[in-house]
């Protein structure tokens, strides 16, 4: 008999209220006793003494602990092999820039990684890739997949709001995505893993149907970290970030290259869905409802983002990715997209 290709899978996944406070307990039962510590700018003084009491109640070993602020890939490749021999672990605690490059350091020495979000804003802190500063330019490099996820709804909830947003937004991005995947695939351009789909799609319609009164409920944030955790698991599986990341993605990366200072992934992947959606025919109806309901659009009408930015980004989205072929690789999807900015009512009002 035939077995499938071996996948990663995190072996510690715990999202729940307080969860930063059993962070050593965690460790532990890993047999993870000595370990590194990277925590975000300013975030020592918030949860350093919580973080450090679990692991000496734990008896768990930090042999390093400080905060970091740099993505620049020659300075992560320096962290990395500055990391003392005797860790069994890498951990980071904060957003994306501190993930980011303690999964790369982690990577390059071929330690468990241990990943430790203080917001909810994009998938990042479960995929199995760094976004890192390479000669200057923002570039997507090879990590491997956390071995432990370790979210605490407190502190998810307490962070500002914008970062929710953010997450709703790229959360909902994997509508289009998945679309964007299939018609890859009918156009001879890519190869659909049924089983990736699967556990993205329910991934995001997990998310979109949950019940909620306030982002901040418990029950909403628990929903929006494990779908964005599944999604990671997703892209694991296929092999790539084809089942979370298509023309919506493309759209954003472009204006991050447009603007000299780009608004959070999740709130520009948001929009970009939105503007897909409509533009696939698929599912527009349900996009538009979260954002509206969950007060994205609310949000991202105060950011002051121009249509001239996103006509652009729709212009250039195809060379981000030369290699693929979503909706936006054909001119008339591109125009498509772009009459929508200039006419669509939802849009003027967030778009100046």
């Amino acid at each position: 008999m035939q077995t499938g290709k071996a996948i990663s899978i995190p072996s510690v996944l715990k999202v729940g209220n307080g969860t930063l406070n059993k962070i050593g307990e965690y460790l532990k039962s890993e047999e993870l006793t000595s370990v590194v510590i990277f925590m975000g700018n300013g975030l020592i003084d918030m949860f350093g003494d919580t973080i450090m009491k679990s692991l000496t109640d734990a008896g768990i070993t930090v042999l390093e602990y400080s905060e970091l602020d740099t993505v620049e890939i020659d300075d992560i490749i320096t962290l990395a092999f500055d990391i003392p021999n005797k860790a069994k672990a890498v951990v980071s605690v904060g957003g994306g820039k501190v993930i980011d490059a303690g999964k790369y350091a982690a990577f390059l020495r071929n330690l468990p990684f241990i990943s430790v979000p203080t917001s909810s804003s994009s998938d990042g802190f479960s995929s199995a890739s760094a976004s890192l500063l390479v000669h200057g330019k923002r570039t997507s490099v090879p990590a491997k997949l956390a071995h432990g996820i370790i979210v605490d709804t407190q502190v998810i909830r307490t962070a500002p709001e914008k970062f929710i947003y953010s997450g709703i937004g790229d959360m909902v991005s994997k509508i289009t995505a998945l679309y964007d995947w299939i018609f890859e695939e009918a156009h001879g351009a890519g190869v659909v893993n049924d089983f990736a789909v699967m556990v993205a799609k329910k991934a995001v319609n997990s998310f979109v149907r949950t019940p909620y009164e306030s982002i901040k409920d418990e029950l909403f944030l628990k929903e929006l970290v494990d779908s964005l955790a599944m999604s990671g698991i997703a892209n694991e599986i296929a092999g790539s970030s084809a089942p979370t990341s298509g023309s919506e993605h493309l759209i954003s990366h472009a204006l991050d290259k447009i603007l000299e200072h780009p608004q959070l992934h999740g709130i520009q992947v948001g929009i970009a869905t939105y503007i897909m959606s409509v533009v696939q025919n698929h599912r527009y109806v349900r996009v538009c409802t979260v954002l509206k309901r969950t007060g994205f659009f609310d949000y991202a009408a105060t950011l002051g983002m121009r249509k001239q930015d996103f006509l652009d980004a729709i212009d250039m989205a195809p060379s981000m990715k030369p290699f693929r072929h979503t909706y936006l690789h054909e001119k008339e999807y591109r125009d498509a997209a772009k009459k929508l900015v200039l006419e669509d009512d939802i849009l003027n009002k967030i778009l100046v």
